[in-house]
């Protein structure tokens, strides 16, 4: 039987309108190259975007999205994650919302295509690839010679989180080669308490170490503008701040990954891989690096 699933491209959701209307640019541009619809949806706080914001057409969440397309008839889901990788949103509270929905819908079946960054296949660097791609744009434009360059993520209470960003940091360095003359990895925040000291180093503490570097270009590990990545938002403030602290130092910020092309190339193998899978039973497992 060939499968013919409702497909989803799914990421955290954002109170920001650019989250949302970047996610629906890309889905749209990912339903194109695959010949069917891929809906846009969110699985959690997008709904709180005024519409008037989103062309009138209010975003989309989860679990009201799957309950909607089961009156209409649709049993069958596939969600792309919108990803880098190892979210609990993913792993934990998707498999979760899906078990208890399930218990009064029989024919659910929901597949979830693996993330973005694969931990367990360290030959695959597609994420790192984009990535290299956009800091060498930035290189290229700004006219730098050998920068220094932080792969900068959120942050997170979750080691299995942290791997991915170590993990894609390794992996650019090998993309840049002598285009930077040193990368390493940053979170924006951390949790209080030593339990989370692996977020180290701090973005703001990074900036303006001499052994650092002066002209350093931060590699977003953020897929789409929101409070943290966007114009304006808590990134530009710490690169504001540091620049003001330390005589000399000049930051500049590739484009979000939602940005390249290659994104919907990447989504599609994925797409792909998920239909090949099967459907949710419990959990999705995380694979762990090897």
């Amino acid at each position: 039987m060939t499968l013919n699933p409702c497909t989803l491209l799914v990421d955290n959701g954002s109170h920001r309108a650019e989250s949302t209307l970047s996610l629906r640019r890309i889905a749209e541009s990912l339903g194109s190259q695959l010949g069917r619809e891929v809906h846009p949806v969110s699985l959690l706080h997008s709904t709180k975007v005024d519409p008037s914001d989103l062309g009138g057409i209010p975003a989309q969440i989860f679990e009201p999205f799957l309950k909607k397309q089961r009156e209409n008839g649709e049993n069958s889901f596939l969600v792309v994650p919108f990803f880098f990788g190892h979210s609990a949103a993913i792993y934990e509270y998707l498999p979760q919302r899906v078990r208890e929905i399930g218990v009064d819908w029989p024919e659910l079946e929901v597949r979830v295509a693996p993330s973005m960054v694969k931990l367990d296949e360290p030959e695959d660097v597609r994420v790192a690839s984009i990535l290299g791609d956009l800091v060498a744009r930035k290189i290229e434009k700004e006219g730098l010679v050998r920068p220094a360059v932080t792969l900068v993520d959120h942050g997170t209470p979750r080691v299995a989180v942290n791997k991915v960003r170590n993990h894609v940091a390794n992996q650019l360095a090998e993309v840049l080669k002598d285009k930077a003359s040193v990368v390493e990895a940053s979170s924006m925040e951390r949790r209080e308490g030593d339990e989370y000291a692996f977020n180290e180093p701090l973005l703001e503490n990074l900036l303006g170490q001499e052994k650092f570097g002066r002209d350093v270009v931060l590699s977003m590990l953020f897929i789409s503008p929101g409070r943290h990545a966007g114009p304006g938002g808590d990134i530009a403030q710490i690169r504001q701040e540091a620049e003001k602290g330390h005589e000399g130092l000049r930051t500049f910020g590739s484009d979000l990954f939602a940005t390249h092309p290659e994104v919907v190339n990447l989504l599609a193998e994925r797409f792909a891989e998920g239909l090949a899978g099967a459907p949710v039973a419990g959990e999705v497992p995380a694979p762990e690096a090897g």
